[in-house]
This record gives C-alpha cells, sequence and structure tokens, in this order.
C-alpha cells in the first residue's frame, strides 16, 4: 500500500472511531436542552412506543415544587431545577438513573421578593446544561450556579446579572467550549453574557442593538435559548430576540448578521439544515422563516428564502428530519412542512395545548401535551399516527432519551419510560 493511501486509511479509521465515539456519547448522556445536538433528535438504541401509568413505566419519583425545566443526564445521574410555587426557594434534584431515588436535594437561593410571573410560567424554566463533573443552573436574573455532581457543593455563583424578566425567566444556559453563556431579555435591558465555565467569571458581555421604536412591555421580551451552527468554518450563534434574530461569534459575543422581524417574547429554539437557519418570529403571530446564514449586517431584504405562518407554534420547537419540518402548535395542530420551500404538506389536528417540543428517534415524532397525552406519529409525507399515550399529569417540559428510555417531567413525577418488551 502507498504512503499516501495508508494515510487515507488512517484518516478514514479516525473518522469511523471519531463519529463511533460521538455515538457513544450522545447515547448516554442528555446534557442540554433538546438533547446532544440541540436539535430534539435522541440517538438512542431504541425508545418504548407505548406507555401507561400501569405500563412500561420503570419508575416514577415525585419532584417537589413547580417548574418546567427539562431533565438533563449525565452518566448515572438526572438533574432538574425547581421552585416553590412563589418563587421563594429555588432548587435542584438530583435522581439516579437506575433507581430513581433522589440523591440531591439542594436549595441554593432564597428569594426574599420574587418578581411576578405570568400563570403560564414558574420561576424554574430555564433548563440546565451538564458534563462530567459538573451541572450549571440557571435562575434567571434570580441567580446562575455551578455544582459538583459528585457531592452537590456549589463551586461558583453569580446573582448580580440582572433584568426584569416581567412575565418569568425562561432561557436555558448553554455551553460553548469553556463558555457558558446565558441570555437576558428583559423589559429592561437586553443582553447576552458569557462566563468562564470554571471561574463564573464575565469574558464577554453583548447587549442586542436594537431599535425597539417607544415600544415596551412583552414587547423587548425573549425566552431565547440559542445554537450554535457552522458557517465556513466560523462558529455563529444563533440567538432569537423580541423584534430580530441574530447571529453572533460565540467566541467573542460580536454580531454577525440579523434579521427582523414583528414578533417578541420568543421561545422557539432555531433549527439548522439544508443550509437554512429556521427561526421562530415569536409571540403576536408567530411564522416560521428560512434564512441563509452566509451574510452581514441585516440581511433581511436579502437572505430570508421562505417565510410560513399556517399554524405555527409560539412555544414548543420543531424537529427537523430529512427535508421535512414536523411541528405541534400551541392549540395542538401538528404540521408537516417542507424545509426546502416551506409549503405545507400536511396539517392535523391531535388535540390539547402543547408547550413541551417533540422529540424525534428514529422513524418516530413524539408530541407531548400540557395535560397528559402524547401522540406519537411516523414522520412522513402523509400523516401516519402509531399511538397516543396518557399518564396522570401532563407535560410543560421537553423530555430527555437516553439508550432505550425516555425521562419524562410532568407537573408532579419524573418517570423512566422503558418498553420491557423489547417492542
Amino acid at each position: 500500500m502507498s504512503r499516501s493511501n495508508r494515510f487515507r486509511t488512517c484518516l478514514a479509521w479516525i473518522s469511523i472511531v471519531c463519529c463511533s465515539s460521538l455515538s457513544a456519547v450522545a447515547a448516554e448522556n442528555w446534557p442540554q436542552l433538546r438533547g446532544p445536538t440541540g436539535d430534539g433528535h435522541a440517538h438512542a438504541a431504541a425508545l418504548p412506543l407505548r406507555w401507561s401509568e400501569t405500563q412500561n413505566v420503570v419508575w416514577k419519583t415525585p419532584i417537589h415544587g413547580r417548574a418546567w425545566s427539562s431533565p438533563v443526564v449525565w452518566g448515572g445521574q438526572i438533574w432538574m431545577t425547581t421552585a416553590t410555587e412563589d418563587g421563594r426557594q429555588l432548587s435542584v434534584v438530583c435522581v439516579d438513573r437506575d433507581s430513581g431515588k433522589v440523591v440531591h436535594d439542594l436549595k441554593l437561593f432564597d428569594v426574599s421578593e420574587p418578581a411576578e410571573i405570568h400563570a403560564f410560567n414558574s420561576y424554574a424554566s430555564p433548563t440546565a446544561v451538564i458534563e462530567a463533573g459538573r451541572v450549571y443552573v440557571h435562575f434567571g436574573s434570580e441567580g446562575t450556579a455551578c455544582l459538583d455532581t459528585a457531592t452537590g457543593s456549589v463551586l461558583w455563583s453569580r446573582r448580580d446579572l440582572k433584568c426584569d424578566h416581567y412575565r418569568g425567566p425562561g432561557s436555558s444556559a448553554f455551553l460553548y467550549g469553556d463558555l457558558l453563556i446565558l441570555h437576558f431579555d428583559g423589559i429592561d435591558v437586553q443582553f447576552l453574557a458569557a462566563l468562564d465555565k470554571t471561574t463564573g467569571r464575565t469574558v464577554w458581555k453583548t447587549h442586542r442593538a436594537v431599535d425597539y421604536g417607544g415600544i415596551d412591555g412583552d414587547f423587548r421580551k425573549a425566552y431565547a435559548t440559542p445554537i450554535v451552527i457552522d458557517v465556513e468554518g466560523q462558529p455563529q450563534l444563533i440567538s432569537p430576540g423580541a423584534k430580530a434574530t441574530m447571529a453572533y461569534d460565540p467566541r467573542s459575543g460580536e454580531e454577525i448578521w440579523r434579521v427582523a422581524y414583528e414578533g417578541f417574547s420568543n421561545a422557539v429554539m432555531p433549527l439548522y439544515g439544508h443550509g437554512l437557519v429556521f427561526l421562530n418570529t415569536g409571540f403576536g403571530k408567530p411564522e416560521l422563516w428560512a434564512v441563509k446564514p452566509n451574510g452581514r449586517g441585516d440581511v433581511t431584504a436579502t437572505h430570508v428564502v421562505w417565510k410560513t405562518r399556517k399554524s405555527i407554534p409560539a412555544k414548543p420547537t420543531p424537529v427537523l428530519v430529512g427535508d421535512l419540518i414536523f411541528a405541534c402548535d400551541d392549540k395542538g395542530v401538528a404540521s408537516c412542512i417542507d424545509a426546502t420551500s416551506g409549503e405545507t404538506v400536511w396539517q392535523k389536528r391531535i388535540g390539547g395545548r402543547h408547550s413541551a417540543s417533540p422529540l424525534y428517534m428514529a422513524g418516530r415524532v413524539y408530541f407531548f401535551d400540557d395535560e397528559s397525552t402524547t401522540t406519537v406519529i411516523e414522520p412522513g409525507r402523509e400523516f401516519k399516527q402509531l399511538a397516543v399515550n396518557t399518564l396522570d399529569a401532563g407535560c410543560m417540559a421537553s423530555p430527555a432519551a437516553v439508550d432505550r428510555a425516555i425521562y419524562l417531567r410532568t407537573k408532579t413525577h419524573l418517570y423512566r419510560l422503558e418498553d420491557a418488551a423489547g417492542e
């Protein structure tokens, strides 16, 4: 074998090993909101199709408080934040993945005068982010902390990053390299902050350069959780805000491009595929836009490929499967949208109000409603329902999925759902 052929063979094996390692990590952990890749795709061995209170429940653990944050999973631990209903105590809970037993139940912050929140929201809606040995929990302006996952001890905390959330916090923490990136989109100030994940020190802070033209209240707010994409070798942090979505350099906080719209209180995470960023314009009359991310400055007039507004969700983030986007709006209308054209392929009312984001895994899309029902469909250009499952309480938090199990947080409990029969 020639030297060049040996080199190519070596690269091929390195690629295979790296891909296998990434798949293994993805299968074993669910480190952030919407999973390892932030797109709602579960790289699991198999997930249950059907469940109920008496079927395919491995364990069911009560979680105190009122909180809509999602569980995150690393190794044998599941972590999630919670809060008292009045917001005076903010806590974090760790559950053993095998047994469902509570390992840590730690009060992190006392709040003497909690700000008012919308009746729909909770004081612990932002989802934590986890990595080996550390979990980072975030309660918006009331505090951020880094904990040792073995001992539960607080390694550092910050309570000086402030905004007036007005309706309560919602933006989840995000890790990029050595940076913990946080969003503060209040009615008074709107900024992003990147903290050194080891010390909690501020590395950069960027105020959103948006002219709100004298409007106030909800019209300045957002509940953004970003994604990072690679565009021609440059990382871009895609960050939705009120009236505009911006792309920033996650290493410096410098703005790269933006698109402007009329929406506000944005909660839907962006998606990326086919060379396009799919973003939601927020409450009011939510629209789904497809944007080419290779521009500079204001690209609203030049880089928006398509827009659609029929039954677009304002809270649940869709999933992209191949060239199709699957979404369910807040009122329970599911949609299939062609990702390349923006055309609606089909729509079907599946019922219930929806806040949690759907989950995709190997030929199934799972939709979770606010009351108690999960609808499972086969992704395709025709609507095909596979199962409808119910539990005792509804789901406001997006699920986690690892190996063969779905970890579903309802309004009262955390469930481990797994198909014992191997269906």
